[in-house]
């Protein structure tokens, strides 16, 4: 799926062996580096032909209004996007006062490696100038994870052949509201024109109001408070030149551009080396001349340490990342390779969050406007509660930070407890379009499902009892008022709905009793009840001051489990599937395999009207659920569902191949799975959605995590019970992955003949299932556990057609597949067969 010969395979870097103009805006974000609190994309530090200069802090950003053609209550009135922040990142190299542009320049070496084994970003260039000086210019850079305020970027110029004037200008550079010295305006160069709900929202007006900004010496402050959000910014640089050639140094500062200048004489082969510094610093209330001061005690440190420590920090700490989260495939370096880009991607998104949420972008780029999606809990959780537990118990705590405005937020709906955002950065709603955002209620289920998995993996009842349970509760209360009784003769006893809601599939938007949702929403009751119950008895001071503080009654559990006990969980006989919701099986199915490619995505093409009339997903709905819920369905249950559902995912969402993935793989359709796989893990490699520009889909990096564990290595938690049984592929010779489960390190290996698990020594004991026989292992010692195949096997992959074969609704009627086109004419049945069915307007 990538051009090897540019982009080689290699299991430890991600290497590009020539530039080009043609895909900028994707090398932007897969060059990207970042540690979840402050992204640098991967521009080129000249500065030129870029398509999003981007420089990216999380939780950063400027709120504006939201206006509605037509308004009602409860409308989203605020909308929110990330800004981008003043750019560190230009480092602009003259020789002989020719500037190094690398579109016109004569490149004789060129390479550019993101390390993935150090973290770092290395690009190396022998640059022969019109007059004939070969020119080696070698630049690095990274994003500290240990010093989560702290960037470094190094360059090393050396004239090979001959002596000349060398200038480095160093700037600082508010792009979100100036111009650099190029020209153009903020985001002119984006990619993809046009229309496209994907990507952020543009302010006219100005967004960074100056405020402190000086020099001295060779240290650069500027400093800003953000218009409408209050929010406030300093970005502080030091430079430090080394070389022994003689030079001199300027400085230029004004509100919106920072520029420290060296001239250097250099001699042939006297290397000249720049190392600069850069803190960033924001606050949603602290004045910017603060935040300046701790940009001084952040570089104060930076220069203390020494770049050279900073880097060897990094590599230390990358190696304890990849301990504990690595990923090996073996005999396929290629997938390694993309594998371990994926999962330093969720690093990169997640790692120094600390409060805050991981965008939908991580810190890449500014698509979605750098909201915080459920995305998260349901994608991007379980891998950080299996590997680096701080780092979800520290994203679920923006969860909890976000209760008030939550509790809000239900009110204005008519709920009681507390209602999530569908997408945001303050807490506020910040989605403009409630049938596909605010109606998306599973979000709470989603939350409380991830604070559940967290703590089933890691046994901290500690967070659960003093923060999470608040989580749990609101939640749950949610659900018990949105939902209602009814009574019907068809039924022998009373059953429980929830109405008006959407679930995650966006092309099938606010509908009775949606099938994940009603799922998610009875194991959130059930887990809000457990919890309460085992921490009256487990903790009983801590169950009073939450009672007090929640104000909960007593008899508030048993009404949560009457709910879930009685929730209605849609089923047709006729077909013998779960409908995704009430009324979808009323509607005529979309001809996918007849759709022409250059309708696709279908939501860049039909009207949301249009969509929402047929059988038609955006992404994975039914299906997830059967994987997150997966001990409440059985195995015929799951390959019918699977077999209903696939022809009629359209794939336009990323989130859908990796859940897709999985249950493929279960349910026997293993080749269709690792197709699956494949397009998960080159989402953003290989530009697979054409919007890779837009920054990194984090979502579905940690949906490759969960592909491997639980997809090929069959691994499951339910009921907080460990379990396996893989999915091999059938050229995959063996998969190895770690876990850590309850504070036990192990190590897991998958082979076609037998799972070999390996305890780290010193540490407590686990006890897990391999296909129903249960194991324990201590730490220090290896368990091999034979394997008698790799589960069943089908051929091919699910088809339209099948679906239609004699397939009859519960009234008798059949199923009909049609594409949407303009027509005239009014289509007309004759019994069975419909007619004119290719002029047809509608479902024939």
């Amino acid at each position: 799926m990538m051009d090897r010969d540019r982009f080689p395979v290699d299991p430890w870097r991600l290497v590009e062996t020539r530039p080009s103009l043609d895909d900028v805006g994707v090398t932007e974000t897969i060059f990207s580096v970042g540690n979840g609190y402050l992204g640098l994309r991967g521009n080129h530090p000249e500065g030129r032909h870029a398509v999003e200069n981007g420089t990216f802090v999380n939780g950063f950003h400027e709120t504006f209004p939201i206006h509605h053609a037509e308004r009602a209550f409860g409308f989203a009135e605020v909308g929110q996007t990330i800004i981008n922040a003043p750019d560190a990142k230009v480092i602009r190299v003259y020789v002989d006062d020719e500037p190094l542009t690398l579109d016109v320049a004569d490149l004789r070496e060129y390479e550019r490696v993101l390390d993935l084994r150090d973290g770092a970003m290395r690009r190396h260039i022998l640059w022969c100038t019109p007059s004939g000086k070969e020119v080696v210019i070698d630049l690095e850079w990274l994003v500290s994870f240990e010093e989560k305020h702290l960037a470094v970027m190094r360059i090393d110029v050396t004239v090979l052949n001959d002596d000349a004037p060398v200038t480095i200008s160093s700037q600082l550079v508010n792009r979100q509201d100036g111009e650099d010295i190029y020209g153009g305006t903020p985001g002119s160069g984006k990619a993809g024109a046009g229309f496209d709900p994907r990507k952020a929202e543009r302010i006219a007006q100005r967004v960074l109001q100056p405020d402190t900004y000086w020099q001295d010496g060779d240290r650069s402050v500027l400093s800003y408070r953000v218009t409408a959000s209050g929010m406030t910014i300093a970005v502080a640089a030091d430079h430090i030149i080394e070389t022994a050639n003689d030079y001199t140094s300027r400085r230029l500062i004004e509100p919106d551009i920072a520029k420290n200048v060296f001239r250097v004489h250099a001699k042939a082969g006297v290397p000249v080396r720049l190392t600069k510094f850069v803190s960033y610093h924001t606050s949603r209330g602290v004045p910017a001349g603060e935040l300046v001061d701790r940009c001084r005690r952040t570089l104060d440190r930076g220069a203390e340490f020494g770049a050279d420590a900073v880097f060897a920090q990094q590599r230390e700490w990358m190696d304890a990342f990849w301990k504990r989260s690595d990923v090996r495939i073996g005999g396929h370096e290629d997938l390694q390779q993309a594998t371990r880009w994926c999962l330093f991607q969720l690093a990169q998104a997640s790692a120094r969050a600390d409060g805050q949420g991981v965008p939908a972008k991580g810190v890449s780029g500014s698509g979605y406007s750098g909201h915080y999606f459920w995305d998260t809990e349901i994608y991007v959780l379980p891998f950080l509660a299996y590997t680096s537990p701080l780092w979800a118990r520290n994203a679920l705590r923006m969860r909890f930070l976000m209760l008030p405005a939550a509790r809000k937020r239900a009110k204005q709906l008519n709920e009681a407890g507390a209602l999530f955002p569908w997408r945001t950065i303050s807490g506020e709603e910040a989605s403009a379009y409630y049938a596909a955002g605010t109606a998306q209620y599973h979000i709470n289920a989603d939350v409380s499902y991830a604070l559940a998995k967290y703590v089933r993996a890691t046994g901290d009842d500690d967070f659960l009892y003093r923060e999470g349970v608040d989580i749990a509760v609101e939640t749950a209360r949610l659900w018990a008022t949105l939902g209602f009784w009814r009574e019907s003769d068809e039924e022998d006893a009373a059953t429980f709905h929830i109405h008006g809601v959407t679930g995650p599939d966006e092309y099938t938007t606010v509908v009775n009793d949606n099938l994940f949702t009603n799922v998610m929403a009875r194991f959130n009751l059930r887990f809000a009840a457990r919890t309460v119950r085992e921490m009256e008895v487990e903790r009983p001071e801590e169950f009073r001051l939450m009672a007090e503080r929640l104000g909960l009654d007593a008899e508030e559990p048993d009404a949560w489990e009457m709910a879930a006990e009685a929730m209605h969980i849609p089923y047709s006989e006729a077909l013998g599937i779960h409908p995704q919701d009430s009324v979808f099986l009323e509607r005529e199915l979309w001809d996918l395999e007849n759709t022409p490619a250059v309708q696709r995505p279908l939501l860049l093409h039909f009207h949301p009207l249009v969509i929402y009339r047929y059988q038609v997903l955006k992404q994975a709905d039914v299906v997830l659920a059967l994987f997150l819920q997966g001990n409440h369905f059985t195995s015929a249950e799951k390959l019918a569902d699977f077999e209903y559902y696939d022809p009629l995912t359209t794939g336009d969402s990323t989130l859908s191949g990796v859940v897709q993935s999985i249950l493929a793989a279960e349910v026997g359709y293993q080749d269709l799975a690792l197709e699956y796989f494949l397009d998960g893990i080159f989402v953003d490699l290989a530009d697979l959605h054409h919007n890779a520009s837009d920054g990194v889909h984090v979502a579905s990096a940690g949906g490759v995590w969960t592909s491997l564990v639980s997809g090929f290595g069959g691994m499951r938690d339910h009921y907080g019970e460990l379990s396996f049984d893989p999915r091999l592929p059938k050229d995959w010779p063996e998969l190895a992955f770690a876990l850590r489960w309850h504070g036990t390190h192990l190590d897991i290996t998958v082979r076609r003949d037998e799972l070999l698990v390996v305890a780290e020594p010193g540490e407590g004991s686990a006890t897990f299932t391999v296909r129903g026989r249960e194991y324990t292992i201590a730490g220090g010692e290896e368990l091999s556990i034979p394997l008698d195949g790799q589960g069943p096997v089908k051929p091919g992959r699910p088809t339209l057609r099948k679906i239609m074969k004699d397939s009859r609704r519960e009234d008798g009627s059949l199923l009909v597949a049609s594409v949407p086109t303009p027509t005239t004419s009014i289509p007309v049945v004759t019994g069975a067969t419909p007619i004119a069915e290719t002029d047809a307007a509608g479902p024939a």
